[in-house]
Formats: C-alpha cells, structure tokens, sequence
C-alpha cells in the first residue's frame, strides 16, 4: 500500500508528537492520526468472503465412484395414484323381492350360492294371491256366460225373434266381460304367474295361493333379507344377485389433476390382497365435483372370470397422464438436506455446488424436476450422498 508524501509527512509527525507525551495523550493522538488515514481514504481495509458451505471439491483421496452427467429432458408422463375399492357393476346387480304380500314358508336360496334365472329363492303363502285367482274365475266364468248369451241373441235375430238393440246390449255385456277378464287375468301377472299358469288356472279352476320368489339374473346371492315365517310386501328388498364376472374399481380423484384424467384411458390397478397389478379401463369420469371432498368420482370396469376380485376390496389406480418432455434425473442423485431435496451441480472439474430443487414423486427409481435444475447443468448422478458427508465434514473442520 502506497502513501502519498504529505500523508507519510503527517504521520511522521504525529509520531514524533506521540513520542513527547504522556502516554494517555500520544494515544488520542494516534486515534487521531488513524481518523486522519481513513479521512483521507488512503487505508483501504481488505476484507476475504467467508468459503460457500454448499460448494464442494472432490479431493483425490475421495473413496467413492462418482458419475456427471448432463440434465437433460425426455418424455415422461405423470402417474396419479388414487384410493379406490372394488365394487360391483351396478348394470349386473338386480334387487329381488315378493310379488305379493304373504308369509315366507320356505327359504330355498342362502347367501354366495349361484342361482340361474328362474330358480326359486323362496316360497311364500299369500291370501291375496288366493282372492285375485277367484276374481279372474268368476270374471273369466262371466266372460263365457255372456259369450253364450251373445250367440243365443245372434241366434234370435236371424229368426227375427228378437230386436237389433237387444243384439247390441248382449254384445256390449260380452265386451265389458271380457275386459272385466282380461284385467283379472293382468293383476295375475302382476302377481308373478306366467301366462301358462293362468291358462291352467282357468281350465283346471284349481286355487292355488303358494308362489315362488324367482330369481331374475343368473349369478351369486350377495344378500338375504328375509327368513322364514317373515311377513312380506311387494316393497321389500328380499335378496341381492350380482354378476361378479365383471366388476368395477372406484376412485376419487383431486379436482386439482382432473385434467389428468378422461374415460377411454388404461389404467393400472393394484390390489394389496391380491399382491398383482391388473388392467382396466375408465368408463365414467363425473363431470362434477363433489363439493365436501373437492373430488371427482371415476370408474373403471375390470374382467373378473375367476371372481379373484371382491367387492370392497381395497384398491389403487394408477392412471398415466400424456407424456410430456421434462428433465429427469435419478433418484440416486437426490440428497435430502435440511428437509429440502437437493443435487449436487457442476461449477468447475471436480467442483459442485449443492442447490435444492423440487422434485416430483418417485418414478421407478426417477424424479421430475419441477423447478430449480437447467437441462444443460451437468449434475453428479453417482456419489452424490458420500460427498455431502464431505461437504458436511469440511464444514466442521
């Protein structure tokens, strides 16, 4: 550092001064020729930046194998995992109950047993049935009566014995009695009996007020609600029968990845008591948002031949966004530090500087950067955690 002649003048004299005086003075006097320096703006203080903790080199003696390699982007595409459950194909499941009010007297199906359509679930005694069977009798035995009278009638005015209007009258009491039959005949049907019942019923005139519960769709009884000596209505739900070979897998998924979701896509289904990933496919996606959960509702249908898969059985969809181009980088080169995910960049051979980054979720081994990474930035994808220890142990040093 050099000094100008009048500063080095000053000085000299400011110590010969000092030297002449009692000590507590030749000190105010060096203060003042030290404020006279820095007045002057001869003494410039020099000051050395602290080392950056997060850039370390890798020394010679580094044990571990380390690997840089440039950023980079490639296709990838996101996978959303969502909860779900197994459930049934509502288009495959069927409610079955009593056509008539009566009382259960035999139980002929149990649950998980297979059933066809037109088994018998149960047997149940009805005094209705009874009472509409005697009303289609008499109907059907007046219908004849006036179906008789009509052909005597036709039979008399040929021979002009009777009138054309007492021809019409029979005719029209011929035509309320078969309506009167043919409603009778309708509430048996509703009642459950076939038209091949009804037929014998009027030829035999044998009453007959036991029925049968009939099943109306071949599958498996998930559900019984009834037992025997029971008191049933039309209204009541007796059993259940499903078609499990066909099965659908629920989910909710955020509003906030809805976008990521459309019917039509493949998705992968793992089922944790199956220990396997299945195929299947979306069918439903809802096009509104369920306003307590901030979700969205999506189905999608599985084949389920060997009945592996149960109903409310746990489930996670998988479903793959479009690819899209990101930079991605190994797991391996991640360091998690200070609860932040980092990477070690390159700044200069064999020097790298440790910088957070966001990162997406683990992808097999991969993660997404989101922000904080360049493709063109070399990073060190191998021993990235044996030289954070160094980092860290220069730093104690």
């Amino acid at each position: 550092m050099k000094l100008s002649p009048i500063t080095l003048a000053a000085l000299v004299a400011a110590l010969a001064l000092g030297a002449c005086k009692d000590p507590a003075q030749s000190s105010a006097t060096q203060a003042a020729g030290d404020s006279t320096l820095l007045s002057e703006g001869v003494g410039t203080e020099i000051k050395v930046a602290p080392p950056d903790p997060m850039v370390v080199s890798v020394p010679p003696s580094f044990g571990a194998e380390i690997k840089v390699l440039p950023a980079g982007k490639t296709q990838v595409s996101d996978t959303l995992r969502v909860a779900g459950k197994v459930d049934f194909d509502q288009t495959r499941v069927t409610r079955i109950g009593a056509t008539v009010t009566g009382r259960v007297i035999e139980i002929q199906a149990h649950l998980g047993q297979q059933v066809r359509v037109g088994d018998s679930l149960a047997v149940i005694n009805s005094t209705e049935l009874g009472e509409t069977q005697l009303a289609y009798l008499k109907a059907r035995a007046h219908a004849d009566l006036q179906a008789r009278s009509v052909d005597r009638a036709r039979q008399l005015f040929a021979a002009d014995v009777i009138g054309k209007a007492e021809l019409q009258r029979r005719e029209s009491e011929l035509s309320i009695a078969s309506a009167e039959q043919r409603g009778a005949a309708d509430q048996l049907r509703v009642l459950g009996m076939s038209s091949a019942a009804i037929n014998r019923l009027g030829t035999t005139g044998a009453i007959n007020s036991v029925t049968s519960v009939v099943s109306t769709m071949g599958g498996t009884v998930v559900e019984r609600q009834v037992a025997q000596g029971q008191v049933v209505q039309p209204a009541d739900a007796l059993y259940v029968v499903a078609d499990l070979s066909r099965v659908w897998v629920t989910a909710e998924v955020p509003e906030q990845q809805a976008a990521l979701v459309k019917a039509g896509q493949t998705v992968d289904i793992e089922v944790p008591a199956l220990g396997s990933r299945i195929t299947g496919k979306l069918i439903f996606v809802s096009d509104t948002v369920n306003p307590e959960t901030r979700t969205i509702a999506v189905r999608s249908m599985v084949e389920n031949a060997e009945r592996k898969l149960k109903p409310a059985m746990l489930a996670t969809m998988l479903i793959q966004a479009a690819p899209t181009e990101r930079i991605v980088i190994p797991s391996e080169a991640v360091v998690r530090d200070a609860d932040h995910d980092n990477v070690f960049i390159e700044t200069a051979p064999n020097q790298f500087r440790l910088t957070q980054v966001r990162l997406g979720p683990d992808m097999d081994g991969r993660r997404a950067v989101l922000s904080g990474l360049k493709p063109e930035q070399n990073i060190l994808v191998k021993g990235a955690f044996h030289l954070n220890n160094e980092r860290k142990r220069k730093e104690l040093e």
